[in-house]
């Protein structure tokens, strides 16, 4: 497949992505749908993106389908992103929470595990240089290939050098051959689960603290507001929200109220 395919197929195409993950697509991203199905589309011998759309939407649910949506979810990340939300977390949420019998946190569209892992170890922090918490974390994402990545929790030299002091990488992490591992009692505070934001969010129960960073930016302003407003609902009374730095919830939901601190903004569900 190239990226010479015709306005009415990359449509069909745009429309597809968006009902079955919530992505939307812009109007110039031909090459990127051509570079991450181009092989995909070979394997299957699938000569065009109308006839992809078609056997997409033939199949109800097929491996087919898992293989295009987790080809076209967006998974860069890196360890204690843009930091001010861990320092936040353990010097505003924790320093409220601390008192709780146990916190509860979701990391939503987790990708490769470094967002859980992260909010593990700044627990870890919190426990030995404060008091001791008890913290359950759980991370999800759509990606069932990219949650096995997660869940065996190794990574290369060149993943561990985005956002990893040395420091916490020999405090947290166990060489394994030519990877490192995050070790055993940081990922014991982690479930994964698989979810879609725009399925419900029943069955992972209420939480006191939810990570949904640098993903609303991807979804249509509709579903947006469906995610923030059933998220709301998922936080138990006064629970935050973190979200990326560029991303507000204006417009959007109005159950949050902003909190700015000296290190940055978090939203917390009104009374």
């Amino acid at each position: 497949m190239t990226n010479s395919f015709s306005p009415s197929e990359y449509k069909a195409f745009q429309a597809y992505l968006e009902d079955a993950c919530g992505i939307v697509l812009g109007d110039n991203k031909h090459y990127l749908v051509s570079s991450r199905l181009s092989r995909l589309m070979q394997e299957h011998n699938i000569p065009d993106l109308q006839t992809l759309v078609d056997k997409l939407k033939s199949l109800a649910v097929s491996p087919l389908k898992t293989q295009v949506i987790e080809a076209m979810t967006t998974n860069e990340t890196l360890w204690f992103r843009d930091t001010y939300p861990f320092k936040i977390l353990s010097d505003v949420i924790f320093e409220e929470l601390k008192d709780k019998p146990a916190i509860k946190i979701w990391s939503a569209a987790c990708s490769s595990g470094q967002e859980p892992y992260s909010i593990s170890m700044t627990a870890d922090e919190y426990s030995r240089q404060k008091s001791p918490l008890r913290v359950s974390i759980t991370a999800t994402d759509i990606s069932q290939a990219i949650l096995r990545d997660a869940k065996e929790a190794k990574y290369d030299a060149l993943a561990l050098a985005r956002g990893l002091s040395d420091e916490r990488k020999h405090r947290y992490f166990t060489q394994v051959g030519n990877q490192w591992q995050v070790n055993g009692d940081i990922r014991s505070r982690v479930t994964f689960r698989e979810c879609n934001l725009l399925q419900s969010y029943a069955s992972l129960g209420k939480f006191d603290v939810i990570f949904c960073r640098n993903v609303l930016i991807y979804f249509s302003a509709e579903s947006k507001s469906n995610i923030l407003n059933r998220m709301a609902q998922s936080l138990n009374p006064r629970g935050f929200l973190m979200l990326g730095a560029s991303e507000s919830i204006a417009q959007y939901c109005d159950a949050f109220e902003m909190v700015r601190v000296s290190t940055g903004v978090v939203y917390r569900l009104k009374s």
